[in-house]
């Protein structure tokens, strides 16, 4: 248990270093907000200093006060206040500005990591889940920047400033403290041990609701042909509840520590009204000095209680900050070994040698693969689904690190090359057609930003999007909404098409690329296709296997193995799984 103990304040510590070295490279606004701090509490400290001496000056007795004293310390206490104001405001607006620099920063590098992960970390994570981290949790560390971090350091200040205040005036009623101060200090250190797993496990709880929630809606379509309505909202009613159910744990064990240490600083306070009154009748302290020291009490445990009822909001901060540190810490895909060399004008050659793969250790998906094409050839890959077509083309791109065996690029193993060069050697189309936001000429150039007006309607041309094109409003110049939810999905397939022939590449990769249009529409796209790919290896995974007739080699993958392959006219006199795949198709 105690081991646990010292590792949870190791990590809290581990928190709050790598948020000081966010807050670090704003320095000049921290320095700022500790001097306005400061100045500003200072300020205020007086003003119970002031109020005593002007109590004083009233005196005991009637006919016996100083007005001119009470006067000008009232005055005094006046001006202090306001400027006290003033520059509190002044702190506030700055820390606002300081926590949005480094949440900007932080979300900045959290997405930055996302860039640099592998593909598989995306393959065993909820895109909601990362959302959550990238948006939520970061919003509740600006939250407590903005408010519970200025919170503390006023606090620490106004703690300090008034304990030296009631050393100065009694040191004999600051024996109450002794007592209280402690006990104080172990209750809430005892409640923040208990309540921070769970503010842990509401930050879990809502990342795995948002990212059920960004599965099901865009599924809706799915949904709704399925009729389960009442299914999705009964899972995500039991998602929701657990959510609450997290929040309202937390916030409830997290309330009760406030609450607990106000009722410690009212038994002092009591104490110190008690024990002032003893003095005061022996004549060991004035009437305004046990004022002043009443008022330093309560500013010196208003603060404690302070701290104590944003302990849970601190608590909350600490998991969302560990979840979004533990994102930028996410292993980033390997780095190109130190010798690594581009690979300049890929000639378009590809060689396999006993490739072996598999997601899992335990799960071989690829064995022992061997594959030779030539520069130029167009290769289809067929075979059941689960077969490992997907796979080949994933490794071919270095999307997955092989277990064993080589891929040799133009005579070269792509371990020596860099990763970049390697995927800019191919243009790939995926079965899931993605736009962004932004014109079709944007999206058209994508990944040839340089290309010429010409160029772009030419590829347009060829794979029959141009007229859709320029019946639009605004011609190439429209405007694509995310995702691409304003036009057709077999539009959105043969701008992606469109997209990848714009790349200047000597190989293509067509993972079913043409899925989502009709079979008139994909005969015409593979006679351009086949045009625009002459001198270009070419890779295509495809189930209609009309759409494959053509290929200079096909090849059936069938449980990680090239069990078959050849033209389509001899595969079909061999009479073997890729005539069997074929007639059970046009059957």
């Amino acid at each position: 248990m105690k081991q646990t103990a010292n590792t949870s304040q190791v990590g809290r510590m581990h928190l709050f270093i790598r948020l000081w070295g966010y807050l670090y490279q704003q320095r000049f606004m921290v320095v700022l907000a500790l001097f306005l701090s400061i100045s500003s509490n200072v300020l205020a400290l007086l003003g119970p200093f002031l109020s005593g001496l002007a109590i004083d000056a009233i005196g005991t007795q009637m006919g016996k006060v100083d007005f001119s004293k009470v006067y000008l310390y009232c005055g005094l206490m006046l001006i202090f206040y306001i400027l006290s104001a003033l520059l509190s405001y002044w702190l506030s607006a700055l820390m606002i500005q300081l926590s949005q620099k480094v949440v900007c920063k932080m979300r900045e590098d959290a997405f930055c990591a996302l860039t640099k992960l592998p593909i598989q970390y995306f393959d065993s994570h909820q895109t909601g889940d990362l959302i959550s981290r990238i948006s939520y949790d970061i919003d509740v560390v600006n939250a407590s920047l903005s408010n519970d971090l200025l919170q503390i350091a006023t606090s620490v200040i106004t703690v300090v400033g008034s304990f030296g205040m009631m050393l100065a005036i009694s040191p004999q009623l600051l024996v109450v403290f002794v007592i209280t101060i402690p006990v104080a200090i172990l209750f809430t250190k005892y409640r923040t041990n208990k309540v921070r797993p769970l503010f842990r496990k509401r930050s879990k709880k809502l990342g795995e609701l948002n990212g059920f929630a960004e599965e099901i809606l865009s599924g809706q379509k799915t949904t709704k042909a399925y009729h389960q309505e009442q299914t999705m909202i009964s899972r995500f009613d039991r998602k929701n509840q657990e959510a609450c159910d997290a929040y309202y744990r937390s916030d409830y064990y997290g309330s009760t520590t406030g609450p607990c240490v106000n009722f410690i600083n009212n038994i002092s306070l009591a104490l110190i009204s008690m024990l002032g009154a003893i003095l005061f009748l022996y004549q060991q302290i004035t009437l305004g000095n046990l004022s002043s020291f009443v008022l330093y009490s309560r500013k010196f445990s208003g603060p404690i209680n302070e701290i104590a009822n944003i302990i849970g909001d601190l608590q909350s901060a600490c998991a969302a900050a560990e979840r979004v540190f533990r994102l930028i810490d996410e292993q980033p895909e390997l780095a190109d070994s130190s010798n690594a060399q581009p690979l300049v004008q890929a000639q378009g050659s590809v060689r396999m040698e006993n490739v072996r793969f598999g997601y899992r250790p335990e799960k071989i998906v690829l064995k022992d693969l061997n594959l030779d094409v030539r520069p130029g050839q167009l290769i289809a890959i067929v075979g059941h689904t689960g077969a490992g077509k997907t796979t080949i083309t994933n490794l071919l791109m270095r999307f997955y690190e092989l277990s064993s065996g080589h891929i040799l690029m133009d005579g070269k193993d792509i371990q020596t090359l860099t990763r970049e060069s390697v995927r800019r050697s191919y243009a790939i189309v995926l079965q899931d057609a993605w736009l962004f936001q932004g014109t079709i000429r944007e999206n058209l150039c994508y990944g040839n930003p340089n290309a010429s007006e010409e160029e772009m309607v030419k590829t347009a041309q060829a794979a029959r999007i141009h007229d859709f094109i320029v019946k639009l409003p605004q011609g190439y110049d429209t405007l694509v909404s995310e995702d691409g939810i304003n036009i057709s999905q077999g539009q959105k397939q043969l701008l992606t098409i469109a997209r990848a022939l714009l790349m200047d590449c000597r190989m293509l990769i067509l993972d079913e690329a043409t899925s989502n249009v009709d079979t008139r529409t994909e005969i015409k796209i593979q006679q351009a296709l086949r045009e625009l790919m002459k001198n270009k290896t070419c890779f295509v995974i495809a189930h209609r296997l009309s759409t494959i007739q053509n290929a200079d080699r096909i090849l059936v993958v069938e449980q990680g193995n090239i069990v078959e392959q050849g033209t389509h006219t001899q595969l079909l006199q061999k009479n073997g799984v890729y005539a069997e795949l074929y007639h059970a198709q046009f059957e």
